[in-house]
């Protein structure tokens, strides 16, 4: 799948949008329709027919990670959507986490991406305390990539590790077993609370070959670990089924047995769904970050009713914090503001106030103040919080470092880290650099982070970026003794440039998992409703301590 550069390309919001659907379904289509038909001869689905049938009739899927692995493993011939299909579905009115093999992609087998797109869905689960589903069709790890997927503490163990603590928190499991299921990947569905085969399967250690190379004995796959053999003989499964519809038949009836979950304490205040203002967020927020907006305007979108309750409007206004609701639950927006802020200062003495121009999306000293603040609020008030992230940076000069810039930035990462809330981050333009750790990125442990299409994910924006690394080879061309000339430094600056460009591209960032999805602006309020419904099913919460804090 060669990657396309979006200045190879018509920009704006319908061609951006047409752009993102056409490699969705790309995407989707996994190995393709040879291998799907070959699928389909062996009389089983494909990983996204079996996850249409098993979820309740009319309801969305939530699908996660749908770019891993994209653009990546070209030299193998790719892992579209990292081999695996993951996401969150309703089945008997409840939400699950659902992890399908897609047979269609080297029959299933495990890259690194897949194991880590797995253990990330699995995490989401755990954090969220989503019961859930493995449709397992896998040939086990892709044996040349080995050594990138067995042995490191986020490799393919974690998944079996992660099937443990789910068990052990009272998380339910359910594995059906529905094509190959080989070596080590065999335990995850035997460490899930209720294992389903359906017959034509195989479960086993070893495949019969590998048996005959190790030991000498020669014995049929049926007999090895067929689903006749597990469930009589054996006794590992729990359930026999002819084929897949069976086996999907299966999982909703025992799903629907489940006791309901205790909702959190968020969830317990929630109030019926009024309806957001009409508006497409297209017309709001540029594609390419070259258009001011008010980032009130864009929460107002997305919150019942547009009703805002503003925190400190006058203060550290670069920042825009308050409360809301979103599909009737309360929420905790923090949010980049991206107008031009005039700030009024301290008079130093002289008659009347001064003022100065703020740049929007860029944090200042007082912003951090105030967004910190806001978030220990949001914190006391057990409502989850999130972020709106269209940041610049922090501001940078002599009078934002004696403004104490550091030290208050640093305080608003300590609230961000040690907030025990539900977080969700959607990226609707810029991340870049201490500002995508501020506004919650994903080493700050969100329980979900979307982007939308114009999200560029890098340590800064691509022209200061080029013109760094730029610097940097000519230094080291200058010191070799070799002098470019000026169409050889254009050459070596759109080199460098179209590289960071990709980079800044949020299907590089989803293809790595950095983000859990890209999803459409106009997709928000309802993704984030179905986010927020996730998070109510976890009870618990910890209780907030922030150590030392800076002030």
């Amino acid at each position: 799948m060669k990657e396309i550069l979006p200045s190879q390309l018509e920009t704006g919001w319908p061609a951006e949008l047409e752009r993102l659907r056409s490699d969705q379904q790309k995407v989707r289509a996994g190995g393709g329709a040879k291998a799907q038909q070959r699928q389909h001869d062996k009389n089983r689905l494909t990983a996204r027919e079996r996850i249409a049938k098993l979820t309740d009739e009319g309801t969305p899927f939530d699908e996660l990670m749908t770019f891993a692995g994209y653009g990546m493993y070209e030299d193998v011939g790719g892992c579209p959507s990292g081999g695996t299909v993951a996401g969150i579905g309703q089945i008997g009115g409840r939400p699950w986490m659902i992890v399908a093999n897609d047979a269609t992609v080297k029959a299933g087998a495990f890259f690194p991406i897949t194991a880590k797109k797995v253990i990330r869905a699995q995490t989401i689960a755990l954090e969220n305390h989503l019961p859930t589903v493995y449709l397992v069709d896998s040939a086990g790890v892709y044996l040349p990539m080995q050594d990138e997927i067995f042995p490191d503490q986020d490799d393919f163990g974690r998944v079996f590790y992660l099937n443990a603590r789910m068990s052990a928190q009272g998380i339910p499991q359910i594995a059906a077993i529905m094509g190959n299921c080989v070596a080590g990947g065999a335990y995850l569905p035997v460490m899930c609370d209720t294992l389903i085969m359906t017959e034509g399967s195989g479960l086993y250690l070893a495949g019969p070959a590998l048996v005959k190379a190790a030991i000498g004995q020669v014995v049929e796959s049926e007999e090895l670990g067929g689903a006749s053999m597990h469930s009589a003989i054996a006794g590992t499964v729990d359930y026999k089924e002819p084929d897949d519809e069976a086996a999907l038949k299966r999982i909703r009836g025992l799903a629907d047995l489940y006791a309901p979950a205790e909702p959190a304490p968020f969830a317990k205040r929630r109030k019926e769904v009024v309806d957001a203002p009409a508006r497409d967020l297209t017309e709001l927020v540029g594609y390419d970050g070259s258009k001011t907006y008010d980032v009130r305007d864009l929460i107002k979108s997305i919150s019942d009713g547009g009703e805002f309750h503003e925190f400190k409007p006058e203060y550290g206004e670069t920042i825009v914090c308050g409360f809301a609701r979103a599909g009737g639950y309360p929420v905790a927006f923090v949010a980049n503001q991206r107008t031009v802020v005039k700030k009024k200062l301290k008079s130093g003495g002289e008659p009347g106030l001064r003022t100065r121009i703020e740049v929007g999306g860029v944090i200042y000293g007082d912003s951090a103040d105030k967004a910190a603040r806001f978030i220990l609020d949001a914190n006391q008030a057990g409502v989850p919080l999130v972020f709106l992230s269209d940041v610049t940076g922090f501001m940078v000069g002599r009078d934002s470092e004696q403004e104490g810039i550091i030290r208050r930035g640093a305080k608003l990462v300590n609230a961000v880290s040690n907030s025990v809330v539900p977080k969700i981050t959607i990226i609707t333009g810029g991340s870049f650099g201490a500002g995508n750790y501020a506004m919650n990125g994903k080493a700050y442990g969100p329980r979900f982070i979307f982007a939308w299409p114009s999200a560029k994910y890098a340590v800064m924006s691509g022209n200061a970026a080029a013109k760094t690394l730029l610097d940097i080879q000519l230094a080291a061309l200058k010191r070799s003794g070799h002098e470019p000339d000026d169409e050889e430094l254009q050459r070596l600056y759109d080199e460098v440039k179209a590289k960071y460009d990709t980079e800044l591209d949020p299907r590089y960032a989803a293809a790595r998992l950095w983000v859990d999805e890209i999803i459409e602006p106009n997709d928000t309020r309802n993704r984030l409703i179905r986010a927020l419904e996730a998070c109510a099913q976890n009870p618990k919460q910890e209780e907030l301590r922030v150590g030392v804090f800076q002030v």
